[in-house]
């Protein structure tokens, strides 16, 4: 089993760093062949200079700025069994690759594994309610996937999916920038396999959003749009915003 680590990255020159480490320690502890592509989106900042001071990360060039737009590029440009996800302020825990591998090996029919985010620079109450909400993703991913046949969700940034299955489905949904691009894949995918939540596939990442909107506003913008993707096909919210400078 070969895997592709796919980062995502707009103006991240402060946080790709961190997270690069992250990833490459990963996959010297895993024993998997694997391969990092970083997709520069439209970065006006130092973040593609970053990147390529460290050896055996690829970068590639998405000039169409766009959070599916850049998943789009780096799962047509990598070669992976498994496509793993990750946002470029993430930090991958230890042994995050290998937990990922196992379920893989583990299910035949699973196409997508997510879990949650701990928000790792928040405040102890604000980590407390994100964990409440991400308690709320095992009801669509059980009632509605497996007996509404209505579709599931994943954490955009913490989700690895299998080539196979992204080639069925026809990749990411470019026309969605932000909001619902990761329920979108989820509920395609589940369509053709096994979407799985677990509080296993863990990822550290920054509260920066959540610090700007505030925790319960975002969590209510997510919830939403979730809703609005699998109950409507399409996302409340068209627009989002940066928090770059946060």
């Amino acid at each position: 089993m070969t895997i592709s680590i796919v980062i995502p990255a707009y103006n991240e020159e402060n946080f790709i760093g961190p997270c690069l480490r992250s990833v490459l320690r990963e996959i010297r502890c895993c024993g998997f062949p694997a391969e990092v592509v970083v997709v520069n989106n439209a970065s006006t900042d130092r973040t593609r200079d970053v990147a390529c001071m460290f050896s055996g990360v690829r970068i590639v060039d998405e000039p169409c700025k766009g959070l599916s737009s850049a998943r789009h590029r780096g799962y047509l440009e990598s070669r992976g069994d498994l496509v793993v996800n990750v946002d470029a302020d993430c930090i991958m825990p230890r042994g995050y690759l290998a937990r990922v591998i196992r379920q893989f090996a583990a299910e035949k029919r699973l196409a997508l594994l997510t879990g949650p985010f701990l928000y790792h620079d928040l405040p102890q109450v604000s980590q407390i309610v994100t964990i409440i909400f991400y308690l709320f993703q095992f009801v669509p991913n059980t009632i509605g996937q497996r007996i509404l046949r209505i579709g599931a969700v994943a954490q955009g940034g913490n989700f690895t999916a299998r080539r196979s299955a992204l080639e069925k489905v026809g990749g990411y949904d470019t026309s969605l920038t932000f909001y619902g691009e990761d329920t979108d894949i989820a509920i395609r995918l589940s369509r053709v396999g096994l979407v799985r939540f677990s509080f296993r596939i863990l990822m550290k990442t920054s509260g920066r959003r959540l610090r700007k909107e505030g925790v319960l506003r975002a969590g209510t913008l997510y919830t939403l749009n979730i809703i609005f993707m699998i109950l409507k096909g399409r996302p409340l919210t068209r627009t989002h915003q940066d928090v770059r400078a946060a």
